[in-house]
């Protein structure tokens, strides 16, 4: 029998994700961010036999799901590793340049959320791990234990916008002289104390945990370093699509596309004329944010993005 966390996941903005992919039956496709595959399950249906998707992720726990429900499927492939790897996944399996669409559901999976035992959310008592993958790397817990103050409290600030982020760097590092901080509860009871006003409907550390999590999976770097590798590895006429949680992750994306739309312009100081050079991607539309029956649905949905853009030849 499924997993209960596998049946309530729900993916978010999945038409206008296929939409914005433009599928073709017999198109070579990615998934880089394969989750619990719901996303993957809906591009397979619409693939025909000749169609092929690859699918990433680091989580362990994504790696058996992929076995478990698209194992038999000869169109589909799984690879554990993270999107930053994407490049050389791709070169390896001849399709440089052959891509005719990849997805990025960029943030943290319903099931990911759910369980306590991955540290992610502040509802429920766990130990504070938020590794996307648990095998590798330092968890929460053994960050907040080395980090020092002013670089804590820049990571609260810069990944986090948190308001109050010099109090709750003071506050943790006063607590871990007494003893580490290593629960969720634990954590979000300091945030908690350590920050005096409240945002209406969100808990006083939402952006801590928010801030951490970016920390300890390194993700600005992870995106960074995947968006122009996506680039080199669609076709002409090839679709990016990107789905971001928060506004660090969509204006990374947004000023990516800006700038590969754009080109290089002629020097300035050069007696050159003409159009600018190197444009590789034509942004696809507007922003898609959910609508009103998708969040009620689903509300952790709300704050989602997408951004596509096709690749020029």
């Amino acid at each position: 029998m499924r997993d209960a966390a596998l049946l309530s996941h729900q993916s978010v903005l999945l038409v206008e994700a296929l939409a914005a992919l433009n599928l073709r039956p017999d198109g070579r496709y990615v998934d880089a961010t394969f989750g619990r595959g719901g996303h993957s399950a809906a591009l397979l249906a619409a693939l025909g036999p000749e169609g092929r998707l690859l699918a990433f992720d680091r989580d362990p726990a994504a790696a058996r799901c992929a076995v478990e429900r698209f194992g038999g499927d000869p169109r589909f492939a799984f690879v554990r590793a993270a999107f930053s790897q994407l490049a050389e996944v791709v070169a390896e399996r001849g399709w440089s340049g052959r891509v005719d669409g990849i997805l990025l559901d960029l943030g943290v999976s319903s099931p990911q959320l759910d369980d306590p035992a991955r540290g992610f959310s502040f509802s429920q008592e766990g130990p504070l791990d938020m590794r996307m993958d648990p095998t590798a790397g330092s968890s929460a817990a053994e960050w907040l234990e080395q980090v020092g103050e002013i670089e804590l409290g820049r990571v609260l600030a810069e990944y986090g916008e948190e308001r109050f982020y010099r109090r709750v760097a003071r506050a943790i590092v006063a607590a871990r002289r007494q003893a580490p901080v290593v629960t969720t509860k634990q954590l979000a009871a300091l945030v908690a104390a350590a920050v005096p006003t409240r945002e209406p409907g969100k808990h006083p550390a939402t952006r801590t945990f928010q801030a951490l999590r970016i920390a300890v999976n390194d993700e600005l770097r992870e995106l960074r370093a995947v968006l122009p590798q996506a680039v080199r590895a669609l076709a002409p006429g090839g679709r990016l699509a990107v789905i971001s949680f928060h506004s660090l992750e969509d204006r990374m994306v947004k000023h990516f596309m800006r700038e590969q739309a754009r080109g290089r312009e002629p020097p300035l100081d050069l007696p050159v004329t003409g159009l600018p050079t190197g444009m590789t991607l034509r942004p696809i539309g507007r922003a898609a944010r959910p609508g009103a029956a998708e969040i009620a649905a689903n509300p952790r949905s709300r704050s989602a993005l997408l951004r596509a853009a096709e690749r020029l030849t």
